[in-house]
């Protein structure tokens, strides 16, 4: 299985963000941290602000942020969300509708097997939240070239007291 560039390019925009912390970054920034295309970015913004997981500001000082919130999804979820294709082989359908049929499917157990194998990947995916991608910060934000301000953190349910923040880092 091999997920598109859409939804790797997809990850890596949360991440950056969540290690990027308070204020806004910009799509050329991601561009130029991770060497792809700016124009491909907008598409992927375009479609994360839609889900509510960035918070796009548009204008002259815009940018985008991740809302704290966003780091509690986990990659399952943002996987799911930006694939449109987890049919293995032709007789899985694509889009929950009816498969296309298959002459041996009646006695077939390889289709079993290949949906397990999927489930397990998934299942994999959504032990893994992208805050937790980020921790610790500190290496991850040098390798992309940016030093946080103050990380993103999930919003603490009401039973939990606030998370410390990180903070600056006063390496060059």
């Amino acid at each position: 299985m091999r997920l598109t560039d859409y939804t790797d390019y997809s990850l890596r925009v949360m991440l950056y963000l969540a290690v990027r912390g308070e204020g806004l970054a910009t799509i050329q920034e991601i561009s130029d941290a991770y060497g792809i295309s700016k124009n491909h970015l907008m598409k992927v913004v375009q479609q994360l602000g839609e889900l509510g997981w960035v918070d796009t500001v548009r204008g002259r000082n815009g940018g985008l942020r991740l809302f704290p919130e966003s780091l509690l999804l986990t990659v399952g979820q943002v996987v799911r969300a930006t694939e449109n294709d987890f049919a293995l082989v032709g007789c899985f359908s694509t889009d929950g509708s009816e498969s296309r049929g298959c002459v041996i499917e009646p006695q077939c157990h390889l289709k079993g097997v290949l949906a397990a194998a999927r489930d397990a990947f998934f299942a994999e995916l959504d032990r893994h939240t992208l805050g937790e991608l980020v921790e610790p910060a500190s290496p991850l934000a040098a390798l992309l070239g940016i030093r946080p301000v103050a990380l993103v953190r999930a919003a603490p349910s009401p039973d939990e007291s606030p998370a410390p923040v990180e903070p600056p880092s006063t390496a060059g």
